[in-house]
């Protein structure tokens, strides 16, 4: 294993943070889970409000290994989870927890990892053209020099909404072989159109995508929200930041689906309203999003939306066929 990630620096800073410690009111003796845990600023503040333990997912190895000390120090009231947040329910069960108060989910790359070059997250440092949260499985080298040019301009165009993605996966293939994220860049930039003073850096939308496609960010995300269903008790609290319209999207839309407010005839729900099984969530409030002065002191934080929701006692969808159940 790596040495320990560094300490967090002031740029590590927890998004809309007050707003998810209030939308998941820890209390004393309650236990929670943080299925992204990163830096642990989360994880910190709900121990802070008296939470009995907070079980703390992370599949990066790094995030783990620096949560070590803050582990040691909580007087077992925090338990590190080196596991994917879809995989709660059993990853808890292994470790005696049943049911939980609350559930938070942090969605997309940290800081930590956009800040290490080696991770190769960013465009804006030079390092190896990695993107693996997990330091498991593809890289984003093995998919972009190997995949067909169709389905690099497949996911560079659903997964990053980028409308040149044939261009940009036709120029990545003519250069092939991709190892570096600065090659990547510049291919990207020289494809997709770059001159000085453009508000967005055009590999932007590139290199989400396929930071989201080698993690497969969106399954992990749907699969942890059924998850989540699963393990919070009557009155548990969820609650899910997210970066992307991607990411919102499937949060907004499982809320609405099991509060009852999506329309019948959805692909999300039966088309006949009497079959619809109860809403296992109360009605969503509106999404929240970072005031002026969040913003100023951490920009990161400019696409930041939070959803938070309130279980019910219904039972979680799909629990007798299994439909739904995390992977």
């Amino acid at each position: 294993m790596s040495a320990p990630s560094p300490a967090p620096s002031a740029r590590h800073i927890p998004v809309l943070l007050d707003e998810v410690v209030a939308a998941l009111a820890p209390a004393p003796g309650e236990t929670f889970v943080d299925g992204t845990f990163g830096a642990g600023g989360y994880t910190r503040a709900i121990l802070s409000k008296g939470a009995a333990r907070v079980l703390a997912f992370d599949r990066d190895p790094e995030a783990i290994q620096y949560g070590e000390t803050l582990a040691a120090s909580s007087g077992g009231r925090l338990t590190l989870v080196p596991e994917r947040f879809s995989r709660m329910r059993q990853a808890l069960a292994a470790r005696g927890v049943d049911k939980v108060d609350g559930v938070t989910l942090d969605i997309g790359v940290s800081s930590m990892q956009l800040d290490q070059a080696e991770r190769g997250f960013s465009f804006q440092a030079d390092g190896p053209a990695d993107m693996r949260m997990s330091r498991e499985g593809e890289s984003a080298a093995d998919f972009l020099n190997h995949a067909d040019e169709g389905e690099i301009a497949d996911v560079i165009y659903q997964l990053g909404e980028e409308p040149k993605a044939r261009r940009i996966a036709r120029a990545i293939v003519a250069a092939r072989p991709i190892e570096r994220t600065a090659q990547l860049a510049e291919i990207v930039r020289r494809a997709a159109g770059h001159h000085p003073g453009m508000k967005k850096d055009p590999a932007t939308r590139t290199f989400q995508a396929i930071r989201i496609h080698v993690n497969q960010e969106l399954a992990e995300l749907e699969g942890g929200l059924a998850a989540a269903e699963r393990v919070l008790l009557p009155g548990g609290r969820l609650a899910v930041v997210t970066f992307h319209s991607l990411e919102d999207r499937i949060v907004k839309r499982f809320l609405k689906a099991r509060s009852g407010a999506m329309p019948a005839g959805s692909r999300h729900l039966p088309a006949a309203p009497e079959s619809r099984p109860a809403p296992t969530f109360e009605a969503v409030g509106k999404a929240v999003r970072p005031g002026t002065a969040e913003l100023e002191a951490n920009p990161r934080a400019r696409s930041a939306t939070l959803r938070a929701a309130r279980r019910t006692d219904a039972p979680a969808w799909g629990q007798e066929s299994g439909e739904g159940a995390e992977r």
